[in-house]
């Protein structure tokens, strides 16, 4: 196999201050311990890649135990050729890599009025690595796909019952679909290694889906079967879980969540840190949004009377999140005051003062705010 090239450059590490946490990495922050729901202190960003013992990490149930030597993808439904790939044969096909982040469709659920249902992520469900493995196009075209076929539907081998309401009929695997075209897009893959290693297990090892500018929950982990379907695919997580309203003619539907969203999240200052008065101050953080790629980020420190450019630290790179900073000089008198954040992309979409409700619990991309204390 063909090593793959690292689409993203040696760019946007925070210099200066931030440097003083290199090292420091308090560890990740337990949403939940069983399954195991991890999230990044957000403060502690530095680099564009965030190295995978810092990445979130979200199950659904508990981490299956795999081991490459017997694990098996098969695909099958409407192809031609239904096809069983081990491993070692994944790895010998010719492999790509690329940029992606990867946000949790509920990050930001801890900032929602009233309580929202789910796990509390407040800005850390989100990382930005580097994912190699085999296009799902290159798979497909192999099993070649029937006419009338419509999506993919893709299963991870985690498995066990939903107790709380929407329950779930027994036990069911994690399993999500995508449109036929989707699929097909260059970037989507089938990956074994993440940062240039092999996948952890709360990553998916042995392998998993990888779904560049899309939540995070369509990147199906501990990836076992793949069945292309002539058919809608209408399991739990595409229906009653990862979905959201969506209005036609006024009336309100069910739809899969999909596209991220575009945001922005300040790393630092972290929120009510201290902050010496009338001294510049480096605000850092990091903006992404789906298919698209972030074109500015503004900050305000007004309660978002006006709002003056952060300027971007990295060049634009598919899929990937850009680093920004903004140099704010804090008023001479002490109090407290809040910075916000906000990102626009390509396509002109800039974020909302507020959550729309329709979204539920999800696609959380309201304006970001943090307080400051400066004295």
């Amino acid at each position: 196999m063909e090593e793959a090239t690292d689409p993203l450059p040696e760019t946007g590490r925070a210099p200066g201050p931030a440097a003083a946490s290199r090292g420091t990495f308090p560890g990740l922050i337990t949403r939940e311990k069983d399954p195991m729901n991890l999230e990044l202190p957000f403060p502690t960003l530095e680099d564009r890649l965030v190295p995978n013992n810092r990445f979130y990490v979200r199950s659904h149930f508990p981490i299956p135990a795999l081991e490459a030597a017997s694990w098996q993808l098969s695909i099958g439904g409407a192809v031609q050729n239904p096809l069983v790939i081990s491993y070692d044969e994944l790895r010998a096909l010719p492999a790509v890599t690329v940029a992606a982040t990867l946000e949790c469709a509920g990050n930001g659920r801890a900032r929602l009025t009233p309580k929202a249902k789910g796990l509390l992520w407040e800005q850390g469900a989100v990382g930005n690595a580097t994912w190699t493995g085999v296009p799902l196009a290159a798979l497909l075209a192999r099993a070649g796909v029937q006419a009338g076929a419509l999506e993919v539907i893709f299963e991870g081998a985690d498995h066990g019952t939903v107790a709380d309401e929407p329950k779930s009929p027994g036990a069911i695997h994690f399993a999500r679909s995508l449109p036929l075209a989707k699929a097909r897009q260059p970037e989507v893959l089938v990956a074994y290694l993440m940062n240039g290693q092999s996948l952890p297990p709360e990553h998916g090892f042995p392998a998993r889906l990888v779904v560049p500018g899309w939540y995070g929950m369509a990147s199906v982990k501990w990836l076992s079967k793949l069945t292309v379907s002539a058919v809608p695919y209408a399991g739990y997580w595409q229906t009653l879980e990862y979905a959201y309203w969506q209005r036609a003619h006024g009336q309100p539907t069910l739809v899969p969540v999909t596209e991220m969203l575009v945001k922005a999240e300040i790393a630092r200052p972290a929120l009510y840190e201290v902050v010496p008065a009338g001294q510049p101050y480096r605000v850092f953080g990091a903006a992404w949004t789906g298919e698209d790629e972030v074109t500015g980020v503004e900050i305000s420190a007004d309660e978002g009377r006006t709002w003056q450019p952060a300027q971007l630290l990295d060049a634009a790179v598919p899929f990937a999140w850009r680093l920004w900073e903004f140099i704010w000089t804090p008023p001479t008198a002490p109090g407290r005051h809040t910075l916000r954040a906000r990102a626009t992309d390509g396509a002109g979409r800039t974020q909302p003062p507020a959550h729309d409700p329709d979204r539920r619990n999800y696609m959380i991309n309201k304006i970001a705010a943090v307080e400051v204390v400066v004295q």
